[in-house]
């Protein structure tokens, strides 16, 4: 049996992820200072005897005595609401976390992965984006805390692989939806879902012309443990390259929800990308993925999710 050390395990993507290590039969240590995380995300994979979780903040050192294979390294403020609310704390985690799990990989001898972001290509001029892309990013914008932590933690990893030969996975992940997102997180998902519920306009920022891309969470975790069990270096997008603009996914929120689309339109923020599309042309060739949950499916999910989970209120969010 094989130990995964996934830091950031009780958040969205985090949570899911230890889910699907434990089906598949692997040990798993939870690290979460539980910032943007939640208990209620792991509650269920508490009692599981090969599940264990420990609260601690991953720019803090931590010894662990265990044997490790794998070490996922998701810990990070990830919407624009958080890292708006929590910026040193979000580049201190791209720097001094990420010191910290490749420190635990290299002295295990465990492979690394990289939860990276499609945010490193900024607002992109390269359409859709490819990994060879550099990108386009405003080091000192409201967004830099996050996209340059996200950057700065791919070179310490691409470092550590040429200075310690730690073996290492760099994935870029684009938008990603499903159930266990937080209702005020300030991405696109659960604001419109959550102001469907609560009967309210949907805010549109700027004219809504700009695109987004949206992949369902069991895709995602399908592509990441591809990467994971592969002996890839990337970096490799991961995401669903079928592009829609804000407009046009308001009005397919509306249908789900059996609501008008009525719109509330906001001035576009400093930074906000006007195009987000991943090229993956590299992960269906090198990890023979590609998402499988058409958006119509994983919408249907994830709103029943957030009708039976979520208050009926909602506040303006962000995108």
């Amino acid at each position: 049996m094989s130990r995964a050390i996934v830091t950031g395990g009780a958040g969205f993507i985090g949570s899911h992820l230890c889910e699907a290590l434990l089906a598949r039969g692997d040990d798993v240590l939870c690290l979460d200072n539980l910032s943007t995380g939640s208990e209620q995300n792991i509650a269920h994979l508490l009692p599981n005897p090969h599940f264990r979780f420990i609260q601690h903040d991953i720019c803090k050192p931590l010894d662990i005595p265990e044997p490790a294979h794998w070490v996922l390294h998701l810990a990070s403020p990830a919407s624009p609401v958080d890292y708006a609310r929590l910026p040193i704390q979000t580049l201190k985690v791209g720097s001094l976390g990420t010191h910290n799990a490749l420190g635990i990989a290299l002295r295990h001898g465990a492979r690394f992965l990289l939860a990276s972001t499609s945010e490193v290509y900024g607002d992109p001029e390269v359409h859709p984006q490819t990994e060879d892309y550099w990108g386009h990013v405003n080091p000192v914008g409201p967004r830099s805390c996050y996209d340059e932590a996200k950057r700065f933690a791919e070179a310490l990893t691409v470092a550590y692989a040429r200075a310690h030969s730690v073996n290492t996975c760099i994935v870029r992940i684009f938008n990603t939806f499903g159930p266990r997102m937080r209702l005020h997180d300030g991405r696109v998902v659960p604001a419109f879902i959550g102001q469907a519920l609560a009967g309210e306009p949907f805010t549109v920022f700027g004219d809504g012309s700009q695109t987004r891309s949206f992949c369902y969470i069991s895709d995602m975790v399908r592509g990441l443990l591809a990467a994971l069990d592969s002996a890839e270096s990337g970096p490799v997008n991961l995401g669903n390259p079928a592009e829609m603009t804000i407009l046009d996914f308001a009005s397919k929120i509306a249908q789900v929800a059996g609501v008008a689309c009525k719109l509330e339109h906001r001035p576009l923020p400093q930074d906000d990308p006007r195009q987000r599309r991943p090229d993956i042309t590299r992960a269906k060739k090198l990890l023979g993925w590609e998402p499988q949950i058409s958006l119509d499916e994983g919408l249907a999910q994830t709103y029943l999710w957030f009708a039976e989970h979520s208050p009926k209120r909602s506040s303006p969010s962000g995108i």
